[in-house]
């Protein structure tokens, strides 16, 4: 009889379900215990990653055209004459005849239909027009400013799964004080709001003890802004995974590793861990658009620029496409996130790409 062995020289476990070297042919991913649909023959089947693909981006330009869909109309439904505001505001006090003049050029004049389908047939091209205030399109608008955000919530998300897996690893699964002092932190850090945060973290370690700049766009000052974002979401995560890690421990394959000498420590970060990452990667891309909300306060707590400094200006001035804008890129960075963690799912767990097909 031949014997599988995994990378650090143990052998494979033929109990764990997500251990793929547990076939009895070293060739062929099915052996005795592998369902028939995922035997060779079921996976050679080539259409299911096409349909899968096509369904997800359907259903991303669904998700778009939704958000800019409800954007616009209750940009429409908020008091205000979007003419004075190109004018400079009421302050302004622009004449009537000018008022009507720049309502003829924007085709404010229009029924809202119609205003409607123009709105749609530049967004099918990425044009999403030109700044009320600012005067410039929004497509360059929102690709100067997208940039410090992105690099924002990029160290918030790797600092929340940094605590994420600190904790688990350290607190879940150890009886006694150890693990309700892991779920009590948890619990503390995914409860904390980013505006309280994020003004707590600003005055003890910038203001009182001086450790780190007020306000800086070098790599000193994303720290405390990250730290913010990253903290709370942090906390959700190891919560996601202390559950998963937990019944992963109790799972045969760790009693198998075990008992063939493998470390205790060692089981738990390269076996049960992988386990108990598996929800939590699938809740990353939601994860991350959380993050990009939250940024719109982070950055106004801490000056930054970004995207979310850009949507409150917009908001506050009633600038329509520059609000469109803002939000239409976020939904699509949203979407985007949520297909790169149904990727980083597949290559921790190598099953679900077979449970896709089978799906689809």
């Amino acid at each position: 009889m031949t014997t599988t062995t995994t990378p650090t020289g143990l052998p494979a476990d033929p109990h764990d379900p997500a251990d793929p070297r547990t076939s009895s042919d070293p060739h062929t991913p099915s052996g005795p215990h592998t369902p028939p649909e995922l035997t060779p023959h079921g996976a050679g089947r080539g259409r299911f990653p096409a349909r899968r693909i096509l369904t997800t981006i359907g259903s991303s330009v669904l998700l778009l055209w939704a958000v800019a869909t409800i954007v616009f109309f209750l940009q429409h439904l908020v008091p205000g004459d979007p003419a004075q505001t190109i004018l400079g505001g009421a302050s302004a006090n622009p004449p009537e005849e000018t008022l009507e003049a720049v309502r003829e050029q924007y085709g404010f004049d229009q029924p809202v239909l119609i205003q409607y389908g123009h709105f749609l047939a530049g967004l099918a091209v990425l044009d999403l027009g030109e700044s009320y205030t600012m005067k410039q399109p929004v497509i360059s608008i929102v690709t100067e400013q997208i940039a410090p955000t992105l690099q924002l919530t990029a160290a918030a998300l790797l600092i929340a799964w940094a605590l994420a897996i600190a904790l688990t690893l350290l607190t879940a699964g150890r009886p006694g004080r150890w693990g309700r002092l892991g779920s009590a932190i948890e619990v503390v850090f995914a409860a904390l709001p980013h505006f309280w945060l994020g003004v707590v973290l600003l005055v003890v370690f910038a203001v009182v003890l001086q450790w780190l700049p007020v306000v800086d766009d070098g790599p000193a000052g994303l720290v405390l802004p990250a730290l913010t974002l990253g903290i709370p979401l942090g906390g959700f995560l190891a919560q996601v995974t202390r559950d998963e890690f937990d019944a992963a421990l109790r799972a045969p394959f760790v009693l198998s590793a075990l008992s063939r000498g493998a470390r205790p420590g060692e089981v738990r970060r390269r076996q049960v861990l992988r386990h108990a990452a598996l929800p939590g990667i699938a809740l990353s891309g939601w994860g991350l658009g959380s993050l990009i909300s939250g940024a719109v306060v982070v950055e106004v707590i801490f000056s930054r620029q970004g995207i979310g400094q850009v949507l409150v200006a917009a908001v506050t001035a009633q600038d329509l496409p520059l609000v469109i804008g803002v939000t239409f890129v976020v939904a699509a960075v949203y979407v985007l996130a949520n297909i790169l963690s149904d990727l980083a799912s597949v290559l921790v767990d190598p099953r679900l790409r077979h449970a896709i097909g089978r799906s689809s």
